[in-house]
């Protein structure tokens, strides 16, 4: 699986190196130390086997093993043995610890000869000299042979049903010793330092990764800054910038280019927002004229002559033109941030109600249920909030099936008022759906003008929910219909009082019209 992110895999690759590291040095170090210990040993060993060379009797050799426990056992739990034999191959001395299975036969050398130089001078005088060369060299004083010098001990390590041993031995003239010594107390030592290893290295790899961990987050906070610069990129962020004063080196180009763009970005959409503003603002007025002109004449044509017809033709796309152009004033304002709320307490109780007269006479033909409560106050502009709600119907009637049906369903839950208006309709493609809220956007069966309008009606209720600080939504919903659910926060004003005369008209239930 691929770690997605930056900081946690700089984190785990720091945290890989280092291990690495330490796990190599407390490996070779485990292995100086216990190479060192072990010579040490070795040379104690080397010392006391030089000093056996001298005959002994057992009780000395006792004495000697006493001396070996208390030099090199400094341990309790170490164990010391020892084993002579004389020139026979017979047993002179072996301690109670000495194991069977420790075998020190390869490790005797041959045994060390008088010179030879000597005996065969003395074989040559015996025979071939005189009775009188004998006599003066009896008068001469004898000299010592040389002493020739044991071969070295030899150290190995042997493993038994104990444990492990380091065995050394001897060779001297007249006797064999070997002394062994268990590896008991080196390998708790050992051991120890191992446990220690073993947890020293978890530690220090969680303090290295926690290191940098802090460290990768403290070189990725301009990035962080950058994130929450473009978190603010909307209508009112876009003269936010990324102060580069505390920022490293190797991030500034990179905040300089950002600012710039935010820069050209505020540039552009104030000059597409002021374009937007302007011309509908600039086309009101003529509009207005242009419609009251033509009502004028219109009331003066004869009646049912041609001009009559096509000024009426002329007069509703004139209004139908002036409706646009209110809609993209509005939507301008709200891109700008500028749309003026004129905030009372509205019932949407009593604005459903009314609307649901205005269907049963705008749509006979269609079925009507409604379940709505009371009293559902929200703090808004009744005028937008009107518009949201006549924009839904007017959409429910528009693409709705034949002999089809609406549902206006109503809740509240603590702090919000949910409105949710469905009907029956073809089923709306999953591309369509999440271009839905999209400006001048209609899906295609409705791209004919035998529907009414331009594709800004749930832009524009969109957009006037979220002003309100609610939010418009298309719900999933079962093949064959369609539901859109408006939430808006509940007004905090206490709504105890009794209700309007219209509220008293409210429906229970679901109550069906049929015309």
């Amino acid at each position: 699986m691929k770690l997605r992110s930056f900081r946690l895999r700089i984190a785990l690759l720091s945290a890989a190196l280092a291990g690495s590291t330490l796990i190599g040095f407390g490996l070779v170090s485990w292995f100086l130390i216990y190479d060192a210990k072990l010579n040490r040993l070795d040379a104690e060993l080397k010392g006391h086997l030089m000093w056996t060379g001298r005959p002994r009797s057992p009780e000395r050799w006792q004495s000697f093993e006493t001396l070996l426990s208390n030099q090199l056992g400094r341990n309790t739990q170490t164990s010391i043995a020892l084993l002579v034999i004389d020139t026979n191959d017979k047993i002179v001395y072996q301690s109670e610890e000495w194991s069977d299975e420790l075998n020190v036969n390869g490790l005797w050398s041959a045994r060390p000869r008088v010179s030879p130089t000597t005996s065969s001078s003395s074989q040559q005088s015996s025979s071939s000299q005189t009775e009188q060369e004998s006599q003066e060299q009896s008068q001469r004083p004898r000299k010592r042979p040389p002493r020739v010098p044991p071969p070295p001990p030899r150290i190995v390590t042997q493993y038994t049903s104990t444990g492990a041993w380091r065995v050394g031995a001897i060779t001297f003239s007249q006797v064999r010793v070997a002394i062994a010594v268990s590896l008991k107390a080196i390998d708790q030592e050992m051991a120890v330092i191992r446990n220690i290893f073993l947890i020293s290295i978890p530690v220090v790899l969680l303090l290295v990764a926690g290191g940098a961990w802090g460290l990768s987050g403290k070189a990725l906070y301009p990035i962080k800054q950058l994130t929450v610069a473009i978190r603010q990129v909307t209508v009112q962020g876009l003269d936010q910038r990324v102060p580069i004063d505390a920022i490293d080196v190797e991030f500034v180009e990179l905040i300089q280019v950002f600012n710039q763009m935010l820069e050209r970005l505020e540039h552009s959409f104030k000059q597409a927002s002021r374009f937007s503003a302007d011309a509908a603002h600039e086309l009101k007025t003529p509009l207005t004229i242009l419609q009251g002109e033509i009502e004028q004449i219109l009331q003066q044509a004869e009646p049912g002559s041609q001009i009559q017809q096509s000024l009426s033709h002329l007069l509703d796309e004139v209004r139908r033109l002036s409706g646009i152009v209110r809609k993209l004033l509005l939507l301008s304002l709200a891109d700008a941030g500028q749309m003026r709320l004129q905030r009372v307490e509205v019932n949407l109780s009593q604005l459903l109600i009314e609307m649901v007269e205005d269907i049963e006479l705008l749509a006979p033909q269609l079925t009507l249920e409604t379940k709505i409560a009371e009293r559902l106050y929200v703090q808004g502009d009744r005028d937008l909030l009107t518009q949201i709600l006549q924009n839904l119907l007017s959409n429910a009637i528009k693409y709705n099936l034949p002999e089809g049906w609406i549902r206006i369903h109503t809740r509240q839950q603590q702090t919000t008022v949910l409105v949710t208006i469905s009907n029956s309709s073809k089923d709306i493609p999953l591309s369509d759906r999440q271009r839905i809220f999209d400006r001048f956007y209609r899906s295609d069966p409705a791209r004919t003008r035998k529907v009414d309008g331009v594709g800004l009606g749930l832009s524009l209720a969109w957009e006037i929910a979220r002003a309100h600080g609610g939010e418009l939504t298309l719900d999933s919903t079962p093949s064959g219909q369609t539901a859109f659910t408006l939430s808006l926060p509940k007004s905090q004003i206490n709504n105890s009082f009794p209700s309007q005369d219209r509220c008293a008209k409210t429906l229970k239930g679901f109550t069906n019209f049929k015309q």
